[in-house]
């Protein structure tokens, strides 16, 4: 039996306002399907679709994305103009060069350089 990954959802108070932070820093056109379901679909990558949940963010992810990048510092400074919001300072460690952030509803991410 084999399995794969069809898109991953991601739980939000907004979902048209999400998605469109994540089409705008992935690339592809937002959809809503449904006031509760949005979707995007990022060239090179799997949907990413969103659904609204009742209750905030309150906890860290157990899931997040690491995004590569080809200029680190560029790619924080637009994700900050999307609404995106720095935590912390860039790391460097063995496995190369990241910084974490999160997108407008507090959800983690990191970009690799």
């Amino acid at each position: 039996m084999r399995f794969s990954v069809s898109e991953l959802v991601v739980d939000c108070r907004e979902p048209a306002s999400l998605v469109r932070f994540w089409a705008a820093l992935l690339g592809g056109t937002p959809v809503d399907r449904e006031a509760d379901w949005s979707y995007v679909d990022p060239p090179g990558f799997r949907r990413l679709a969103f659904q609204r949940v009742p209750e905030a963010k309150t906890v860290k992810n157990r899931l997040h994305l690491d995004l590569d990048v080809e200029d680190l510092t560029a790619a924080t400074e637009r994700a900050e103009e999307l609404g995106a919001i720095r935590v912390g300072a860039r790391v460097t460690d063995e496995q190369g060069t990241f910084q974490v952030l999160l997108d407008p509803e507090g959800n983690e991410f990191c970009l690799l350089g």
